[in-house]
């Protein structure tokens, strides 16, 4: 028994050093992702073409041909970016993609992108690296076109004027490297190197200025790179010439140091700089400010009369680490002096650690020694983000031993949209009406269409498409709101010119590329009426109505003994043509107790009348002429056709004109409820001149019967009255 617990013991032992031997493993793993300990260096040119070839890795590791295709070869870059790849045949080492020194690198030199080689079956890495050599593909480039300079005309020779540097986005030799000026007899240029590696250019006054002969200058100063041919920016530097004002102001001293935290807030103060000048008044007064200024990247400000440094922008020490600044002191004459600034960032714990994690697809043994398992999550199939877009996975590792020890791990994976379903209108067709004589910019109705994507993939724009007819005049008859699907009427519509037109309206989203919908749209116009016929005038108004679709004139209510029996209607009729025409009838309406009385009023009515009216002299002795005339006429015609007719033994013996009888026609029209007369009334319609005969049904005439007593001015009379009253 004491035997086997000793080799129980001795076996656990061995186990617990096995575990921490695999950590150990783990953990050298990923420093010597760090720190390397030897390393291949392989160099390309910026901007070369990808797929250009790199390395034979096969011979530089010294592994036996198809090695690597066996143990599935992979290159690792931090930051999960691969810019090399293997050829699948040869496996070679090629360039992936394009590479911008200055993108990846900026201003650091040399450009080394480090890399690890991974194997499998067994596990092994390599550490290399890929230097990215920089070409001559950035000119200098001045931050103005031009620099104004002041500089006091009793300043002696010798004095140096430092002036903005150009800046050059490429490394080495083919940065930055000399300034050259114009020739003129007052003034040379000189490249200083600083401090932080860069060249600015200083202006040496050689020959004293003079205001009086010459006010201003104006000079090109041209900064050139190392390249082969080189390549070259310019400025213009405007001098202007002060009067009289000796003394610039001066700072402490040329170059300050400052420290601001990272987390620093906005606002805060850096550094308060301070210049004195001895002048006096306006010459003596000193503004602040920056001297060489990027609006865009520059985080501080400086007040111009304090010189206090504030911070503008937020600090970030993993992005930069210090600042050059160069700050000006002008006094009120518009001498200046420069001095240099150094900002240096501290760096605050603001960042948590990262960690490269790189898969190998391959089924490992668990008895192999010194291996490290790694696991996959796969997808089962497709997915569909419109169906779920988030997937909470939980990853439980269990062991196999007595108990069971497990850990979870939870995941969210979410399901990012790409442009696959096009907007859906929500009718096929769409029917609008719209009324005639509509004002311009009218809203007619709206399409709608949805899509199911999110984003831009779901934004919808709407638009006219071409008609299929070219004769429709779509683009002056209607537009559409892109945004909303409005549809509005450009012009007034004319349902006898257009009575119905339709077109088709497609919705896009704004997807890559995007995708489209159709629908049809209709547009009935509806006829508002206009043309119809309408009562302009009538003796008793509300009577009488005229039906707008056939133009029939009926009553609007009964009819009672209080109405009168006269009435007289005025109809018109105009289109809308421009300008509008028109045209207009009189109708006479006369309205009787039923037709077995006469039309007229009997001749005793007719004589009262007349006799009530009072008689014109000059139309008695008119009619009495006529009647003398008359009467010795007929009594010629009768003593004639007595002679002729004296021999037959015939008498004459005059007529009476009588009026037939009988019953008149009852069969009038009658229809209820629309406005007609009843069987109790009946009417009569006189036409005047001008009007046709075709549109009206004339029946028999009825005559009144006349006395023989009736004069010869009132048969004339009733004869007019009997061919002026017809009815209808």
């Amino acid at each position: 028994m004491e035997v086997e617990r000793d080799i129980t013991k001795e076996m656990e032992q061995t186990k617990i050093h096995h575990k921490k031997r695999q950590v150990m493993i783990f953990i050298i793993w990923m420093l010597l992702w760090e720190a390397g300990s030897e390393s291949i260096q392989y160099s390309v040119l910026e901007e070369t073409e990808s797929g250009t070839l790199v390395a034979n890795l096969t011979k530089d590791l010294g592994l036996r041909m198809g090695e690597l295709a066996v143990r599935r070869a992979r290159v690792v870059f931090k930051g999960n970016r691969q810019y090399l790849q293997f050829d699948p045949l040869t496996y070679d080492l090629l360039l992936n993609e394009k590479l911008d020194r200055e993108e990846l690198c900026g201003s650091t030199e040399p450009c080394v992108l480090p890399f690890q080689v991974l194997l499998e079956n067994p596990l092994q890495f390599f550490q290399a690296a890929l230097v990215v050599r920089d070409i001559n593909d950035h000119a200098p480039e001045f931050p103005a076109r031009e620099m104004l300079l002041k500089i006091s005309e009793i300043t002696t020779p010798g004095k140096l004027f430092p002036l903005k540097m150009a800046q050059d986005l490429d490394a080495g030799s083919n940065s930055l490297q000399s300034y050259i000026i114009s020739s003129n007899p007052h003034f040379h240029v000189l490249t200083r190197n600083r401090k932080d590696g860069r060249k600015s250019p200083e202006m040496v006054l050689d020959k004293a200025l003079d205001r009086e002969e010459q006010p201003e200058l104006r000079l090109t100063l041209t900064a050139l790179d190392g390249g082969s041919p080189p390549r070259s920016g310019t400025t213009e530097i405007h001098i202007l010439v002060l009067d009289i004002n000796d003394n610039a102001p001066e700072f402490a001293q040329e170059f300050y140091e400052a420290q601001v935290s990272e987390n620093s807030t906005l606002g805060s103060l850096v550094i308060t700089l301070s210049a004195t000048d001895l002048d006096s008044g306006s010459f003596g007064e000193v503004f602040y400010a920056l001297f060489q200024v990027d609006d865009v990247n520059q985080p501080f400000e400086i007040n111009p009369n304090t010189g206090e440094i504030r911070l503008r922008k937020t600090l970030d020490f993993e992005e930069i680490q210090s600042y050059h600044v160069d700050v000006e002191a002008t006094d009120g004459g518009g001498l200046s002096e420069k001095c240099s600034l150094v900002i240096k960032v501290l760096d605050v714990n603001d960042n948590a650690p990262e960690v490269t994690v790189s898969s190998l697809i391959s089924p490992i043994p668990e008895n192999l020694p010194e291996i490290i398992n790694f696991y996959t999550l796969v997808t089962e199939g497709a997915l569909d983000r419109e169906s779920r877009a988030e997937y909470n996975i939980t990853i439980t590792v269990t062991d196999m031993g007595t108990p069971r020890l497990k850990t979870e791990h939870n995941i969210t994976v979410l399901v990012s949209d790409v442009n696959d379903n096009a907007p859906a209108f929500t009718q096929a067709s769409y029917t609008l009406r719209v009324r005639e004589n509509n004002s311009p910019a009218l809203h007619i109705g709206t399409v709608s269409a949805t899509d199911t994507d999110a984003g831009a993939n779901a934004q919808v724009t709407y638009s006219l498409l071409p008609p299929a007819d070219p004769h429709v005049p779509l683009a002056s008859l209607v537009s559409i709101n892109a945004d909303n699907g409005h549809l509005f009427a450009l012009r007034s519509l004319d349902y006898e010119a257009l009575r119905a037109f339709e077109f088709r309206v497609g919705a896009a989203d704004r997807g890559s590329p995007p995708l489209s919908s159709q629908a049809l749209v209709r547009v009935l116009v509806e006829d508002d009426n206009d043309n119809a016929p309408f009562l302009l005038k009538a003796t008793e108004p509300g009577l009488f109505g005229v039906w707008a679709h056939n133009g029939e004139v009926r009553t609007a209510r009964p009819l009672s003994e209080r109405d009168a029996a006269r009435h007289r209607l005025l109809v018109l009729v105009k289109d809308n043509g421009e300008p509008p025409l028109s045209a207009s009838v009189t109708l006479h309406v006369l309205l009787v107790d039923g037709f077995s009385q006469p039309h007229l009023p009997p001749p005793e009515a007719e004589a009262e009348a007349a006799a009530a009216a009072p008689a014109d002299p000059l139309t008695v002795y008119l009619v009495v002429a006529l009647a003398s005339v008359s009467s010795l006429f007929l009594f010629s015609v009768l003593v004639f056709v007595a002679v002729r007719l004296c021999g037959r033994g015939g008498a004459a013996r005059a007529g009476r004109c009588s009026v037939p009888e009988g019953p008149f026609p009852g069969h009038l029209v009658d229809v209820s409820g629309t406005g007609t007369l009843s069987h109790s009334y009946q009417y009569e319609v006189c036409l005047r001149g001008g009007t046709g005969t075709s549109e009206f049904k004339f029946l028999k005439p009825i005559l009144p019967n006349f006395s023989p007593q009736a004069t010869g001015k009132e048969m004339e009379e009733n004869s007019t009255v009997r061919n002026s009253f017809l009815f209808s």
